[in-house]
């Protein structure tokens, strides 16, 4: 191997090494998973006819950004049900409104400091029941996308559940792509105060 060789080669470790990070074998794992569901994702946008780069309308395709993995922004949590579950109008970016119920919320711990995270429940076209959170914070558009950012939620019935509410996953609704779409808007109440560098970053720039 020739120095300039030696000199890419090394580049890399030498990155690492200056971030100061040292992570265990274990989150070493984790961000290589990450790393590859990310792969995978642009693989199905890019060319999946449900994509929405190439369902309503062709849309040119890069890779999605995204802040490096980090084990420090996944969290475990009970899902914590309101006793009066409110019917709320959020809307969408195309103005509609639409009626949700502000179900629960679970909370995370970060910096000493506790922060709830709302969890909504939805109707589907056939009356199934699905949960979503959506919410914004100190990156929404800066960094990333400006009407907020979603995360799946799948709820279980077991009350002593403790889901995982991993910001790494944290992702662009479609309307973030293309303006054929529309998404909810997260509300004031869905406001995280704190800067998630976790997840996807804005597509457009």
């Amino acid at each position: 191997m020739n120095s300039k060789n030696i000199l890419v080669f090394l580049l890399p470790i030498l990155f690492l090494s200056a971030c100061g990070k040292d992570y265990t074998p274990d989150e070493k794992l984790y961000i290589s998973k990450i790393q590859k569901e990310r792969v995978e994702t642009d693989k199905w946008y890019k060319e999946n006819d449900n994509s929405p780069f190439n369902k309503k309308g062709k849309v040119e395709f890069h890779p999605l950004k995204y802040f490096d993995a980090d084990p420090s922004f996944v969290y475990k949590s009970k899902l914590n049900e309101f006793d009066k579950k409110d019917t709320v109008v959020v809307y969408g970016t195309k103005g509609e409104p639409r009626n949700t119920v502000r179900y629960g919320y679970v909370s995370i711990k970060r910096n000493g400091i506790d922060y709830k995270i709302n969890v909504y429940e939805s109707s589907g076209k056939e009356g199934e029941k699905y949960y979503s959170i959506w919410f914004t914070d100190k990156t929404t558009n800066e960094t990333t996308y400006g009407v907020g950012r979603y995360l799946n939620f799948e709820k279980t019935d077991d009350p002593e559940y403790l889901y995982t509410i991993d910001f790494n996953m944290a992702y662009n609704p479609y309307c973030a792509y293309s303006s054929n779409y529309s998404c909810a808007i997260p509300t004031k109440d869905d406001y995280i105060d704190l800067a998630i560098e976790a997840g996807e970053k804005k597509f457009h720039e």
